[in-house]
């Protein structure tokens, strides 16, 4: 079967089944018979093959990814097999989102490296999308919904939005008691660019698009949007990841009841928000961005360390007096 995937992802990388007999030191009639038992044993055609053409048919442009992830983490076995008796170094390249990074990512780079002395991070916090195949990165972490790609992708916390203001706001204009109230509130909105997904909206509530909620300030950095609300400049609706120090700390309150916080026993849709670490298939650091994207996982936990102080801390059940 791994053989088979080999053959199937060449003779799609090189649109050709001669080129990929070449590479893989084939003869091409064993290229092909292969791809043959591939496609029987999936039931499906994935090529269609000739002379001089090879196109790539629905079914194989669906599994493509598939087959690339399976070589990418046999790929990564191998090379933690091999790698267990010397001590991991060198360096990896990070991106990831500029908030996020400097609250998340930073501190837990820092104990991957008291955990691995010997390598080095170059970590970047930008909210610019990186191209990874353009650039040498080895890891980045992504927050929100995943664009499909040939990224090989691996969860890390779920992502959800929280309705909060200052307790000063809320007992100066009033408590909202649904989501249609923020009409009447001042509400703190992104300016300048594309919302992020699911900013002001909710399900049920106006055909699920988003409110047009207005304020008197608005911010093209959701950073600052969050202190002026501690402040008391109005109502936010920030992720849960960016909002929690606040609510933790009573500077603000969850207005509506919050989402209960993913478990490890939760079907996890993958249309939904998340936080991800993603990589290229195939990079000579693959060993070392698994013990990364390991390390990330394990810090962050499951639930979300972020989720379970304000579960702790009662956020969740904080209503209106």
């Amino acid at each position: 079967m791994i053989d088979a995937l080999k053959c199937f992802v060449t003779v799609v990388e090189l649109s050709s089944l001669s080129r990929a007999a070449v590479q893989l030191e084939m003869a091409v009639s064993s290229v092909s018979r292969k791809i043959d038992a591939l496609e029987s044993e999936l039931g499906a055609r994935l090529l269609l093959r000739s002379s001089r053409h090879v196109v790539v048919t629905d079914a194989g442009e669906r599994f493509l990814p598939r087959a690339r992830n399976i070589l990418a983490e046999l790929a990564d076995g191998k090379h933690a097999v091999q790698e267990l008796d010397s001590e991991p170094r060198g360096l990896l390249t990070v991106t990831a989102p500029a908030a996020f990074g400097r609250l998340h990512v930073a501190p837990a780079i820092a104990s991957f490296l008291q955990r691995y002395p010997l390598i080095e991070v170059d970590l970047h916090v930008s909210d610019d999308v990186v191209d990874l195949s353009a650039r040498r990165v080895d890891v980045a972490v992504r927050a929100g919904v995943l664009p499909a790609s040939d990224l090989v992708a691996t969860w890390l916390a779920g992502m959800n939005r929280v309705v909060s203001a200052s307790p000063a706001y809320l007992a100066r204009y009033g408590w909202p008691a649904s989501p249609e109230d923020l009409l009447k509130h001042q509400c703190l909105t992104v300016n300048g660019r594309v919302p992020p997904r699911g900013w002001w909206r909710f399900e049920g509530v106006n055909g699920n698009q988003p409110l047009p909620v207005k304020g008197n300030l608005r911010c093209d950095d959701t950073d600052s949007l969050l202190h002026a609300a501690i402040s008391g400049a109005g109502i936010v609706h920030l992720a849960n990841w960016l909002a929690s120090d606040a609510i933790v700390a009573g500077q603000l309150v969850p207005v509506f009841p919050m989402l209960p916080i993913e478990r490890d026993d939760v079907r996890r849709d993958t249309n939904a928000p998340a936080i991800h670490a993603v990589h290229m298939p195939g990079r000579s650091n693959q060993a070392k961005s698994q013990l990364l994207i390991r390390h990330l996982k394990e810090y962050f936990g499951s639930p979300a360390y972020w989720d379970v102080a304000m579960e702790a801390a009662g956020a969740g059940e904080r209503r209106a007096p």
